[in-house]
């Protein structure tokens, strides 16, 4: 049953997909772009993603954040440069910049690295023979870069120059759904450049690395959103909630809960606490050296590479 769902929902999106992309395709032959339509298809069905969260995010978690919330909006200024990032990501805009940055060098690497003889090996294949094996192979890829996504996490904060572009997530005082995506741009392609050598190391396929991508943002989202959900603590020890998350951004106790989708890492490596509740968030030094990180977009990123320079 779960593989048939599973079946016709990569169906249903891929022919959504063939029709944004089928407009396209004379239009890259008419410019002499036609090599470039492989990758086209690929760009058209992140695009299709980033509708699909957006329409989530705007239809669900925007009703629930204004149905239960937690605090007051009063930087909507914030806020509105938050949309920004977020359109800016969730829509490919920066996954097709970094496309067509870094993945000429993926693909020369990982090229040269399968001619001298580097096996595929695929990860799901440890469980081998089960029913379902569609989502039982999503399930095993999900576990795996929820616990690379630990440490990266753990990474960012505990390596000072990957800090002080981490640092522009964290100086948000203001949390709403739209929060997840500000994030300084060299942070993201570090990020990314992991994950993606990861998937490619461990043999995800591209449709299971896209869904991944999906519910890990969309689940994010509702980690920063400014919402009361007393989920129970049975509930927060098997998906990371709000509450669980805004401990992670509170001014006084950053340094936990550093869990992307399970909070089971924070819980086996010690760095999980439940027993906090909604403070404020942001940074300690935006209070006591009025420290600052930018109120717009470039701002923020300016900044950024200004705090990475100075502790170069």
């Amino acid at each position: 049953m779960i593989e048939a769902l599973w079946q016709a929902g990569a169906q249903a999106f891929a022919s959504a997909q063939q029709m944004l992309f089928e407009p396209l395709a004379p239009l890259l032959h008419a410019v002499g772009l036609a090599h470039l339509l492989e990758d086209a298809y690929a760009a058209c069905g992140w695009f299709l993603l980033g509708l699909m969260q957006v329409g989530v995010m705007l239809l669900v978690l925007l009703p629930l954040e204004r149905w239960r919330r937690l605090e007051p909006v009063t930087d909507r200024a914030a806020v509105r440069t938050d949309i920004v990032y977020t359109l800016i990501h969730r829509l490919g805009l920066f996954r097709l910049s970094l496309f067509f940055a870094l993945d000429p060098l993926f693909k020369s690497l990982f090229g040269q690295l399968r001619a001298q003889g580097m096996p595929t090996w695929h990860l799901d294949q440890l469980w081998p023979g089960v029913s379902d094996q569609a989502l039982v192979s999503f399930l095993i890829y999900l576990v795996a870069f929820d616990f690379l996504a630990y440490w990266i996490h753990r990474g960012q904060h505990r390596w000072s120059w990957w800090w002080q572009l981490h640092a522009l997530h964290h100086s948000q005082r203001q949390l709403t759904l739209w929060s997840d995506n500000r994030n300084h741009f060299l942070d993201d392609v570090l990020h990314d450049c992991l994950l993606v050598v990861a998937g490619q190391l461990i043999g995800v396929a591209p449709e299971q690395f896209m869904a991944l991508v999906a519910l890990t943002q969309l689940s994010e989202s509702l980690q920063h959103a400014n919402v009361r959900m007393p989920c129970g603590p049975l509930i927060e020890r098997l998906w990371i909630t709000p509450r669980f998350h805004r401990v992670h951004h509170g001014i006084e106790s950053g340094e936990r809960n550093y869990g992307v989708l399970l909070p089971w890492w924070d819980m086996i490596f010690g760095t999980a606490r439940f027993d906090l509740g909604a403070g404020p968030t942001g940074l300690m030094d935006q209070i006591t050296s009025r420290r600052d990180y930018g109120q717009g977009l470039w701002a923020q990123q300016w900044l950024g590479l200004k705090r990475l320079v100075r502790r170069a």
